[in-house]
């Protein structure tokens, strides 16, 4: 039982079908490791253990009950642990977005992803760290401190889910969600060896998740492989009428076509038939070698196993982070906004009037970072520059899906490196400007709405994890599951494991 949190998803819900353990045993010893070794990664913000044993046992119950019952059906996720970004608000439970601003704040209500995975009889163990209000690639902007990487605790996990990609790589949950609104899910996935998904923009409510920027802001999830992120994804897509931005749209079963996928996969070439759109863009000037010279290994193998390399053209990246660090601080000054010490969340002591409760409010609760985003946001929009920077941006943003849109006449899925380096060391993007730099191959995907997976790829010399990335076109998330399930039957890099991990507890 020593190591449960070494088992795939798939291994968990037949280990509790079958009785090997039971959802109480498999909480408890995922709490256990969370209170002996989180010390050291800093990945939880709240953990709930009362809640957590209290929905274990009722799982457990339930299961009994249904096989009194000639085995009615259950939800596959019935009992298994899991946890949340510190975004989605929950209901009884501290939820933050590692801010200041709302140290204070429970939830009165549960958010649309938090309701629906709590229906499919999932076991929420807590809320995880994250850069504050999602806006970080590192997670050391939290107000409750850096998270670590579980592959070297002297390095960033990635961000802004550097804890929920944390918490899975180290073993204290085996899968969570997060969000991605210009690759907070697939660059802490790269850095911490693991698979995340952005779904396409529209299939995941972002009803109860605080808001970073509106027309990005997508939820996802993080597993060690495509299959975990599937099962932890299916009950989070579908239309949510209190969701505006929620499309109307077709659900696949995300698990069932991959699991298919792979039993009809008989001769060695799975990927026959399948174009892997590569751009020079993405293989330019500041891509770290090993990552360039490990993602072109991992490519050469999609080639062994059938698939065709066709070169695509999308904008360039640089132009791309550009329109984004316009677009993107415009809609957080908006959002921010509420955020004002009247309502709810962190007040000033002792205001002298009500521009001091405003001023001090914000200025206290909110940190450098989200600052400056609140200033570059507030002067995008602000009269004499709205038309030259903002109004252009979102002219550019238009030519970016344009540019997609073409590409994937020629291709089916679009692959690059994740991320430009490996985890780098805690404190070492000091610079803003390179820290934005680090998200220069995932933004793209958020500007024009498309699904995107990030899967582990191979490691430095120095064992650090590598990510590759897959961009799908609008609404192929599950093509995009299934083609990572496919290339993790004939690599072992999503099965390897961080030294936290390998610890027993």
């Amino acid at each position: 039982m020593s190591d449960l949190h070494h088992l795939s998803i798939a291994k968990l819900i037949d280990g509790l079908d079958n009785k090997q353990f039971s959802s109480s045993e498999l909480t408890h010893h995922f709490l256990t490791r969370i209170e002996k070794l989180d010390g050291n990664i800093n990945s939880f913000i709240t953990v709930d253990a009362e809640g957590a044993r209290q929905a274990a046992a009722a799982a457990d119950a339930l299961r009994a009950s249904n096989l009194t019952n000639n085995n009615a059906p259950t939800s596959p996720l019935l009992g298994l642990p899991m946890a949340h970004k510190d975004l989605f608000c929950t209901q009884g439970l501290l939820t933050t977005a590692g801010s200041k601003m709302l140290y204070n704040f429970v939830s009165p209500y549960d958010a649309t992803v938090v309701a629906n995975i709590k229906a499919a009889g999932a076991v929420c163990l807590g809320k995880l760290n994250m850069d504050e209000f999602a806006m970080g690639s590192d997670n050391e902007s939290s107000y409750y401190g850096a998270v670590h990487n579980p592959w070297d605790v002297q390095r960033v996990p990635g961000g802004s889910s550097g804890g929920s990609a944390a918490a899975v790589a180290a073993g204290f949950v085996p899968f969570a969600t997060g969000s991605d609104t210009g690759g907070s899910i697939r660059q802490p996935a790269s850095f911490c060896g693991l698979t995340g998904i952005k779904p396409t923009y529209g299939a995941v409510s972002r009803f109860g998740m605080i808001a970073y920027a509106s027309s990005f802001d997508q939820a996802g999830t993080f597993g060690r492989s495509a299959e975990d992120c599937a099962y932890l994804l299916q009950p989070m897509v579908g239309h949510d009428s209190k969701d505006a931005t929620s499309f109307q749209h077709s659900v696949p079963n995300y698990v069932a076509e991959l699991q298919q996928a792979a039993q009809d996969c008989t001769d060695n070439r799975p990927f026959a038939g399948l174009r892997i759109g590569i751009a020079k863009a993405y293989f330019g000037e500041g891509l770290d070698q090993e990552v360039e010279t490990t993602v072109r290994q991992a490519l050469k193998q999609f080639e062994e196993l059938g698939a065709t390399i066709v070169e695509v053209h999308i904008t360039d990246p640089k132009i791309t982070l550009a329109t984004y660090y316009m677009l993107a601080p415009a809609e957080a000054s908006s959002n921010l906004s509420r955020f004002d010490g009247v309502r709810f969340g962190y007040r000033c002591d002792n205001p002298k009037d009500l521009t001091d409760l405003y001023t001090r409010s914000r200025s206290e609760g909110f940190g450098i970072e989200v600052q400056r985003r609140i200033l570059m946001g507030t002067y995008a929009l602000s009269a004499g520059y709205f038309d030259a920077y903002y109004t252009k941006a979102q002219k550019v943003r238009r030519v970016i899906l344009e540019d997609f849109n073409k590409a994937f006449v020629n291709c089916d899925v679009i692959a690059s490196p994740t991320a430009p380096t490996a985890a780098y060391a805690l404190g070492a993007a000091l610079d803003p400007v390179a820290m934005y730099l680090g998200d220069v191959y995932t933004i793209g995907v958020n500007l024009a709405g498309l699904p995107a997976i990030s899967m582990p790829a191979g490691f430095t010399k120095a064992g650090l994890p590598v990510g590759l990335q897959l961009i799908g076109n609008h609404w192929t998330d599950s093509k995009l599951l299934t083609t990572a399930h496919l290339f993790q039957q004939y690599s072992d890099y999503h099965t390897k494991l961080s030294g936290v991990a390998q610890t027993g507890a």
